[in-house]
């Protein structure tokens, strides 16, 4: 029997919450759709959910990926990737590296407060 899903969601775990989402409001523009104060913020992107949420205590011993080797990366299709990187260096985050070129287009990675990675990616046209 397939699978039955009706929606996909991404979530981060993030230890400092406010900064994240702080981030992530700024980031997308918005605000959280769904928002419970100091546990949980939900993006409503298109076509996928973002979540945040703050680990509970026994979460937080348990081990993590370094912010190194993220454990989720979250791509973003942008229009026009050199005023996506203009609005992210805006916010204080600017991208690490050159615009890379992939068999999908162009790219750039970069890392939100608590070091997973963001993908900002342009097609060609």
């Amino acid at each position: 029997m397939p699978l039955n899903y009706t929606a996909a969601l991404v979530t981060i775990a993030a230890p400092n919450f406010d900064l994240l989402v702080d981030f992530y409001k700024a980031l997308l523009t918005q605000a959280p759709t769904v928002y419970t104060a100091n546990v949980y913020a939900e993006f409503q992107l298109r076509g996928i959910k973002l979540g945040i949420y703050r680990p509970k205590a026994h979460d937080e011993l348990s081990p993590q990926p370094s912010a190194l080797s993220p454990s989720i990366s979250l791509c973003l299709e942008v229009v026009n990737l050199e005023a996506a990187i203009a609005y992210l260096t805006e916010l204080g985050y600017p991208p690490p590296g050159e615009i890379l070129t992939a068999s999908h287009g162009r790219e750039i990675y970069a890392y939100d407060p608590d070091g997973n990675r963001l993908i900002l990616h342009q097609g060609f046209k």
